[in-house]
């Protein structure tokens, strides 16, 4: 009441040009008009553009409210009290850009992310799918970048962020950033720190599928003590067809491929880096990739002997050290040791079981006897290796539940 006189040319303001402003409303857009047009009816048009307000107006002309209200601290307690804070996902959804979302991996982030409310994908057309101007644009507009592309692509997308740009996170899929130090690398298990990084980083690396499987089996065992620091290992995997892209895809699904092919014979593939660094090894393993004729899926192997690890260790000290260590895990899961019958027809580790999923399960297989021990990871190398890896550390980056969309 006291500031009906005194302010009630300001309030005409402040409500015109709250509908002016959003102009993308017809209504609200026609009533601003005709109350700027007709000089001699600012009561009737005033009064016509509150009752037209539609909601993508109600935003501004709350805070046109607050504004006149700001001289007089008790009303706007009041005013405040009875109309809290809207949440950024009640007024907004992130925007998301993946950049090559043509791809493996990139088709499916977008399988994950395109039905959530909290997110807006936002995609160029077609034909500007390579236009390095739009695709500019689009990094620099959206909250969250995946990149999706070759080595030296995503390295070039990445220096395209503006520099007065600090709001943009970038996640990379690449091998590009993996043992860059000034890019957070996206495992959030491997410890409370970590996950607590990623949730502040603005440049996010995501793990390969198969160190994610080895890192995920000897960093406990390397912190722990039990394996120690320097020790020679050998890395054995499998993987589903998927992980060669869609080059790979094509000559196995036409039939020409052979069953089952190992490479990496030049001991020198990519992933050796992140392996040796994460694991805290600090030792580079043999690694021995192979692809069969299945499309998505991963068996990780890594063989020990009990002479290699801390005097006395045991496959049940493995174990329980790998139990204590993921016991909070939402994503990663240690198998039980008598795990004979979770092998197909009692013998089998099939490499396929947790296929579009971002899981990943940890075993223990042993001969006391013979002092020996295989651990095992086994995970979707499209998924926990590398979309579902890419989902989980957006959602920590966001300050999401990490769970969303998993």
């Amino acid at each position: 009441k006291q500031h009906n006189d005194a302010s009630e040319k300001e309030k005409k303001r402040q409500v015109s040009t709250s509908s002016q402003i959003h102009r993308d409303d017809d209504e609200s857009s026609s009533s601003s008009s005709s109350a700027h047009d007709n000089d001699d009816n600012d009561d009737e048009a005033e009064s016509q553009t509150k009752m037209q307000l539609s909601a993508t107006t109600i935003g501004s002309w709350i805070m046109a409210v607050m504004m006149m209200l700001s001289s007089s601290s008790t009303t706007t307690t009041a005013f405040t009290t009875i109309m809290p804070a809207v949440s950024h996902s009640q007024l907004d959804a992130y925007k998301v850009f993946i950049d090559g979302e043509a791809g493996t991996t990139g088709l499916q982030v977008r399988e994950r992310l395109e039905k959530r409310d909290d997110l807006e994908i936002i995609s160029p057309p077609s034909e500007l799918r390579k236009d390095e101007a739009t695709r500019k644009e689009l990094i620099n507009e959206a909250d969250v970048v995946i990149l999706c592309l070759p080595d030296a692509a995503s390295i070039e997308a990445a220096s395209w962020v503006n520099e007065d740009n600090d709001r943009t996170v970038l996640i990379d899929a690449s091998t590009a950033f993996r043992v860059d130090d000034t890019w957070t690398y996206g495992f959030p298990e491997l410890s409370t720190e970590q996950r607590e990084a990623l949730s502040k980083s603005k440049r996010i690396s995501n793990p390969g599928c198969y160190p994610t499987g080895f890192i995920g089996l000897t960093r406990p065992l390397v912190e722990a003590g039990l394996i120690p620091e320097g020790t020679p290992l050998t890395v054995n995997a499998v993987s589903g067809y998927s992980g060669g892209g869609k080059a790979l895809m094509e000559i196995y699904e036409s039939g020409d491929a052979e069953p089952w092919g190992a490479y990496g014979f030049n001991l020198a593939h990519k992933h050796i880096p992140e392996m040796s660094k994460y694991s805290k090894l600090n030792r580079k393993p043999i690694f021995q990739p192979q692809v069969a004729t299945f499309v998505q899926g991963m068996v990780v192997s890594v063989p020990l002997h009990y002479e290699w690890l801390k005097e006395g260790t045991k496959a049940t000290d493995l174990h329980e050290t790998l139990q204590a260590y993921y016991k909070d895990s939402k994503f990663i899961e240690v198998m039980p040791m008598e795990s004979s019958d979770l092998l197909e027809r009692g013998a089998f580790l099939r490499p396929d079981t947790l296929a579009n999923t971002n899981k990943m399960q940890l075993f223990v297989f042993a001969n006391d006897d013979n002092e020996q021990a295989v651990l095992c990871a086994r995970l979707d190398n499209l998924g926990k290796g590398a979309s579902g890896a890419a989902v989980q550390n957006l959602n920590i980056a966001l300050g999401l539940d990490e769970t969303t969309g998993l």
